[in-house]
């Protein structure tokens, strides 16, 4: 189900509504979001066992300001484009993102580097990225653990 709300009240309306609602996960795309408002997603999503993911992007420089505010989200994360992984030859590399864990309940902050899709529809961890000293350390905890 897709929705266009009118402003951002009819959208936090309408986010909720569907997390109480009985949706197995809701996506919206808010630019502002109040602890009120943000605990009240969270408790809906709670109480139903359904996702939220509020999508924060902004289209002025005004909005931005809110971004560092508190939430009462599980997760903060931020995504950031990189430069393409280059080719062999002459062309455009597959997407990029660097993904960051920025807040994490009772848990560790961590940021990844992913690349899109490839043929059978997998995100992957670029083959320098595996590699890497700090993969190694998350992998022994994971084991520890």
């Amino acid at each position: 189900i897709y929705v266009e709300a009118g402003d951002e009240k009819s959208v936090l309306a309408c986010f909720e509504e569907g997390l109480r609602g009985g949706f197995g996960a809701v996506v919206a795309e808010i630019a502002r979001l109040s602890m009120t408002a943000s605990r009240r997603l969270q408790l809906a999503a709670e109480s139903s066992g359904a996702i939220g993911i509020a999508i924060r992007r902004w289209r002025r420089q005004t909005e931005a300001t809110d971004f560092g505010q508190p939430t009462a989200a599980e997760t903060r994360w931020r995504v950031s484009v990189l430069p393409s992984t280059p080719l062999p030859v002459q062309g455009v590399g597959r997407a990029r993102w660097q993904l960051e864990l920025i807040r994490c309940r009772a848990g560790e902050s961590a940021d990844f580097e992913v690349e899109a899709c490839d043929a059978k529809g997998r995100i992957a961890l670029p083959s320098n990225v595996v590699d890497r000293p700090l993969q190694k350390e998350i992998e022994r905890r994971r084991a520890s653990a």
